[in-house]
């Protein structure tokens, strides 16, 4: 089945939360896009105050050899090789919200600093049209058990919309529907 809500997902560096939900939304039939909201895409590195930092742009390929080459055992062992093999699999590289100027119906995030910076940008972009986008911020922590339930989350939300005949007009009762859910 195929869905004409057009979705992107912002996470802060598009590797675990938002890929998570973009693999579980596009096996449901949704038409989304993923994204990284921060200035570089940062993957947890040998110390916490060492991460693996790269480029928008670098290709998930390039991101897994290189940290393959690094510390196989680490990486395997945390599951950061796995997540980014997942990714090559969705699309090539990690994409910026900021660059980015499609129309989205719904722009879900998963963090409240990556939703302030999903607004900020967005008011500042000169109106196309008056299309409506709804963004819809749902909490999900950074790891892999909690991005694979916050993808659930999303898909759930992002269906009970689709199911919707007039999402301007239904959307506080449907957030309200989820909510008492939850």
């Amino acid at each position: 089945m195929a869905f004409d809500l057009r979705i992107a997902v912002v996470c802060s560096s598009n590797q675990n939360r938002s890929m998570e939900a973009h693999a579980v939304l596009s096996k449901k039939g949704f038409k989304v896009r993923s994204f990284g909201s921060g200035n570089q895409v940062k993957l947890p590195g040998p110390a916490q105050d060492k991460p693996n930092v790269y480029d928008f742009g670098t290709t998930y390929e390039e991101m897994y050899k290189d940290l393959l080459s690094k510390d196989k055992n680490l990486y395997t062992q945390n599951g950061i090789l796995h997540m980014l093999d997942r990714n090559r699999r969705i699309k090539s590289c990690p994409e910026r919200f900021q660059i980015c100027y499609e129309q989205f119906d719904v722009v879900f995030t998963v963090e409240e600093r990556v939703y302030d910076q999903v607004v900020e940008e967005l008011s500042l972009r000169t109106p196309v049209d008056n299309t409506t986008a709804h963004i819809i911020n749902i909490d999900v922590q950074d790891n892999h058990e909690e991005a694979t339930i916050g993808a659930f989350l999303i898909c759930e939300m992002a269906l009970m919309m689709a199911q919707s005949s007039d999402l301007d007009n239904d959307i506080d009762e449907l957030l309200q529907e989820f909510e008492n859910k939850a």
